[in-house]
């Protein structure tokens, strides 16, 4: 019967775990340069927005 190798199924693990770790950092990174586009995408959707009332007024 084979030995197990248990630092091989110990390497994986810990390799796994740093790639999740920067897959969790990466994230967290884009999440935070986001919100700073965030703010330009919510004034061209005021802007859809005032275009949208527009017409509206136009019906009445």
């Amino acid at each position: 019967m084979a030995k197990i190798n248990y630092s091989f199924e110990k390497r994986q693990k810990e390799i796994a775990k740093k790639k999740k770790k920067e897959e969790k950092l990466r994230e967290k990174k884009l999440a935070k340069d986001s919100p700073s586009d965030s703010p330009s995408s919510e004034s061209s959707a005021e802007g859809s927005d005032a275009e949208g009332a527009a017409p509206g007024g136009e019906k009445v």
